[in-house]
């Protein structure tokens, strides 16, 4: 299949990329490079450089290529900063991605995979989240997302464009080629390795007083192939129907004091902490269900471990000390 990646010079989108290609589909990259990395693709695949409001130019990629289905995953995606500045992610995950779905209308395109979040369900009544229970977004970004998610039900119902929607949080791990390099970095095991490797001072951990275990918050974390590999196996659905999606690490999830206690241990080195304030619109737990797409494509995460999570993220730090581009 000729597939359309957008934000696929990003951390996931990368991955993406891999994984499609590894599995004989054609691939183009569309990416502003606000926050991805050129260098992450491979010279193979077709790129384009451009915004998500840029419907035309978007029309002109789907096109040019002549592409069957689009996996969307560019987005603004921190929490904090959602809460600080809405308007932001109201122009980028809502405007943005109705052009998206302009442009897929003006090129006939009707697949659609969606890098939703399980923020879209707020402070959930019950853990695991199941897709079924309600969604009540406790931040902008969140919301934004869910916004998106309602457009896709309507404009499946007057256009035909199927879409399945993936819901989950904290991608983390990486690959051989592909791995966690922003600027600045905000999510906790790149910043937890780089106070290992001693990039840093040391890491904040935002609220101990929690009710959780130890009183930091309790989150999913899934390594980045299997996440990649669950996008991938959500195209084979769209010539029939759309669907949503959990994606979760199962069991209890992960304490911010996990995280940390493993990354100390696979290093092998002390890693100083400092408590701060909590921040603006975090559940303190969010685990979410992936009964249904194990059920319904055969989804089985290979790299569930945490340990093995770190680990990649380790080694990947070791052979790219500095990210993609220094």
């Amino acid at each position: 299949m000729r597939v359309l990646v957008t934000g696929g010079a990003g951390y996931i989108g990368s991955v993406v990329v891999e994984e499609l290609l590894n599995d004989g589909h054609q691939v183009a990259v569309y990416d502003n490079l606000a926050k991805g990395h050129r260098e992450s693709l491979p010279s193979k695949v077709k790129f384009f450089r451009d915004d998500l409001l840029a419907t035309e130019r978007l029309c002109q990629a789907l096109s040019e290529s002549e592409i069957e289905a689009v996996i969307h995953m560019a987005a603004d995606s921190l929490v904090g900063e959602s809460v600080e500045k809405p308007e932001k992610y109201y122009r980028t995950n809502v405007l943005g991605g109705l052009s998206l779905l302009d442009a897929m209308r003006n090129a006939g395109v009707k697949r659609l995979v969606f890098s939703s979040t399980a923020a879209v369900y707020g402070e959930a009544e019950k853990q695991p989240i199941e897709e079924t229970d309600p969604t009540k977004p406790t931040n902008t970004y969140g919301e934004t997302k869910l916004a998106f998610e309602h457009a896709l039900r309507w404009y499946e119902h007057a256009y035909g464009i199927h879409y399945a929607s993936l819901r989950y949080f904290n991608a983390a791990g990486a690959t051989e080629r592909c791995g966690e390099s922003h600027d600045p970095e905000t999510h906790l095991i790149p910043l937890v390795l780089q106070a290992a490797s001693g990039a840093r001072p040391d890491v904040g951990i935002f609220g101990d007083d929690y009710p959780t275990r130890d009183g930091t918050c309790v989150r999913d974390y899934i390594h980045v192939v299997d996440l990649a590999r669950a996008h991938v196996l959500a195209l084979g659905i769209l010539d029939e129907r759309s669907a949503i999606f959990n994606l979760g690490c199962g069991g209890e999830g992960y304490t911010v004091r996990d995280v940390i206690n493993v990354a100390a241990e696979v290093t092998g080195r002390e890693i100083p902490t400092k408590t701060l304030a909590r921040r603006a619109g975090d559940p303190a737990v969010l685990i979410a269900s992936s009964a249904r797409i194990k059920s319904e494509l055969g989804w089985s995460p290979q790299f569930q471990d945490m340990r093995k999570i770190v680990e990649s993220a380790w080694q990947w730090l070791q052979t790219h000390p500095h990210g993609y581009s220094k």
